[in-house]
């Protein structure tokens, strides 16, 4: 006789199996946007309205660069997390293939043309 406990046997029989790791993964990128969005809105609202000199000089900086950076590439990978759990839900066959591929294909375009263009600024 086995004694498996409730946890035991829910383990893994989630559909893709990775249910846990998924909304762990969300829930911490998450509270790190709640750090790092305002102190983007700060950066990016003291350059707003500045010339483009001014604007270069606040990006160029390491600490502002750093934090848009990271902003970038966490919020557009909790966006590609978040998009592909709802194309899930509400999307079937092939077009939720395609869907979740685009998805995650817009999403690292964004952050490879962000970051080049904060690398551009930056250097």
């Amino acid at each position: 006789m086995r004694y498996l406990t409730a946890r035991k046997r829910a383990e893994g029989k989630g559909a893709a199996h990775t249910g846990t790791e998924h909304h762990w993964y969300m829930q911490v990128s998450a509270v790190g946007l709640a750090f790092l969005v305002p102190l983007f809105v700060y950066i990016f609202g003291s350059a707003l309205g500045g010339s483009h000199a001014d604007v270069i000089a606040v990006f160029s900086r390491p600490i502002p660069a750093i934090l848009t950076g990271m902003t970038l590439v966490v919020a557009m990978r909790h966006f590609a997390k978040g998009a592909q759990m709802m194309i899930e839900d509400y999307a079937h066959g092939t077009s939720k293939k395609m869907a979740i591929m685009f998805v995650i294909g817009l999403s690292y375009v964004l952050i490879a043309v962000g970051l080049f263009a904060l690398a551009k600024i930056a250097l």
